[in-house]
């Protein structure tokens, strides 16, 4: 049999399905089958069955032996080059451009630390298709140390240019800061400072992040981690109008970073407007008596706008958060029953007829220790003696700190034609999309606390390389992961063979091995070395389930020491 075509003139042809056979000396042919109507790859199929061919599905010639994903790293890398983010990146050298672009692009995927990175990147130890996207090949983590270094030579231009596509004359500006810990020695800029990630007893970095109106980061710069808010405020101002080229911008920061005294001595003589807010004292005298703030204007409104003496040619708008008021009332309350309950304790101690807590400054340090815990001494009155301990709310000051519950109060210079009170209160508020506590979108610092030292102090190239992930925007997405790679597989590796649970349960149990002679209890000495797993785990299994005289379960058969209940010095 065969499959024949035979032409029709204007019409199609027609397939036939036709067989051969011999009639005395002459070979015949009639037809079996019209297979017009049948598709091409059907038709094809069928010629080479009759020709003798072996069809194989697809399936049965390749294995899926690895598949990377893929759909993540094309809509980033996708975006990243839509917004034009890798020509901000130096060319030359050519591979450490590609690997810079890689860093950005991973750090928004899957962030992680450099060594791990340049796993995710390798081919042999490939956990995404971005190495193979970008034709990295094998890539070492020093590579990606001088990556961070290309940036950072990078960085004055990298920001210029976003400067010159997010500001303009008029426009705000939105400053903010935070910090990090530092794993490491060798950072240049690292100190013991603040820390706003309760790592205090660790070396500290500062990152300051300037930012466009919407959120979107402009510049990034690192101080040392022993550096007051305040005092960074100077190098913004200088590189708003030496590098940006920026006559008068709005400068919008918080209560804590444009003070009083940085007004006067960094923004005015720049030229600069700005929103901030008051603190708590300065409000609290504001509405003392006769003062300008008068809380019964708000028993129907929350947000006005007035003038003070003390702030001449600047704008006031007060505001009043009922949320807010109710959760610092909650606070308050729950820090006061709180501080009572443990200085009640400290009164016990006093009181008690067996060894009492005798002495003044024996009872001091007891008291300053709770107070301190919860910063509540301003609404404890405190009596003290040698042999007596007396407490007592001042119930005044906390009325007068609970008639100020949820309000706050920006000052501006900037005139009510061009930006009202409403504006005004919109703007400062949009430094919550600067602040690392922001909960409505990811966070722009979360690139710059994955920072780590290197021998040459890589701190200030790593956030450099967070500033161009975050003004891209691209930090703010998150797109699903698909796999699409498909490969020739190497037979599958073999597993080793487990019994049955239900054949395991039939076996007979395993003869109990006959008890040893006790021998004298001693502690654990097995080093890690001689050890399986680590030495934490060791010294949590020794001191866990190890009985006197019994040979410590995770060590080599070298390791013949003897364990003691209790715990293991490693």
């Amino acid at each position: 049999m065969f499959v024949a075509r035979i032409p029709n003139r204007n019409s199609p042809p027609a397939i036939l399905l036709r067989e051969s056979y011999r009639e005395g000396d002459k070979v015949k042919s009639r037809t079996l089958a019209n297979l017009s109507h049948w598709s091409d790859d059907k038709i094809d199929a069928l010629r080479r069955v009759l020709k003798g061919e072996a069809l194989v599905s697809p399936t049965e010639q390749l294995r899926i032996e690895r598949s990377l994903p893929h759909g993540h790293v094309a809509a980033v890398l996708g975006m990243a080059r839509k917004l034009g983010l890798h020509q901000l990146i130096p060319d030359k050298p050519e591979r450490s451009a590609r690997l810079a672009l890689a860093l950005i692009v991973a750090r928004v995927i899957e962030p992680a630390a450099k060594l791990a990175t340049a796993r995710q990147l390798s081919e042999a130890t490939a956990a995404h298709s971005l190495g193979q996207t970008l034709d990295l090949g094998n890539v070492d983590e020093d590579e990606l140390y001088e990556a961070l270094y290309l940036l950072g030579t990078a960085q004055p231009g990298v920001e210029a240019a976003l400067a010159r596509r997010h500001l303009h004359d008029g426009s705000l500006v939105l400053y903010d800061l935070t910090s990090s810990y530092l794993e490491g020695r060798h950072c240049e800029l690292a100190r013991h400072g603040y820390s706003r990630d309760s790592h205090s007893d660790k070396l500290q970095i500062v990152f300051g992040l300037l930012c466009a109106a919407d959120g979107c980061p402009v510049a990034v710069e690192v101080f040392e981690g022993n550096t007051a808010d305040p005092s960074t405020l100077a190098a913004q101002v200088d590189k708003l109008k030496a590098r940006f080229k920026l006559s008068r911008v709005v400068l919008v920061g918080d209560r804590g970073m444009i003070t009083s005294a940085r007004i006067e001595e960094d923004l005015k003589p720049a030229g600069l407007d700005w929103i901030t807010a008051l603190r708590a004292p300065a409000i609290r005298k504001l509405a003392e008596d006769g003062g300008p703030l008068q809380l019964s204007l708000f028993d129907d409104r929350d947000m006005a706008e007035l003038t003070s003496p003390d702030f001449p040619g600047e704008r006031l708008i007060v505001c009043r958060n009922p949320d807010l008021a109710g959760e610092r009332r909650r606070k308050r309350n729950e820090l006061l029953a709180a501080t009572e309950k443990d200085l009640a304790r400290v009164q016990a101690a006093v009181q008690r007829q067996r060894k009492p807590l005798h002495g003044e400054d024996a009872i001091g340090l007891k008291v300053g220790a709770v107070l301190g815990k919860r910063k509540m001494a301003k609404h404890f009155h405190l009596t003290i003696t040698d042999t007596s301990f007396e407490f007592t709310r001042i119930e005044d000051a906390i009325a007068e700190e609970a008639s100020l519950d949820g309000f706050y109060v920006l000052r501006t210079n900037v005139p009510a034609e061009s930006l009202d009170a409403a504006a005004t209160v919109r703007a400062y508020k949009s430094l919550a999309q600067v602040a690392p506590s922001a909960p409505s979108k990811p966070s722009n610092w979360r690139c710059a606390r994955s920072t780590i030292a290197s021998p040459d102090a890589s701190a200030p190239t790593s956030s450099s390389a967070c500033s161009l992930i975050t003004s891209s925007g691209i930090c703010a997405a998150r797109w699903p992961r698909s796999c699409s790679t498909i490969t020739t597989a190497r037979p599958p590796r073999p597993r080793a063979s487990r019994p049955s649970p239900r054949l395991k349960s039939r076996l007979p149990p395993k003869p109990r091995p006959p008890a040893s002679a006790p021998t004298r209890a001693g502690p654990c000495t097995a080093s890690g070395r001689c050890c399986r797993i680590s030495p934490r785990s060791h010294a949590t299994s020794c001191a866990s389930a190890a009985a006197p005289g019994r040979r410590c379960s995770q060590a080599r058969p070298r390791c013949n020491k003897t364990s003691s209940i209790g715990s293991a010095s490693l």
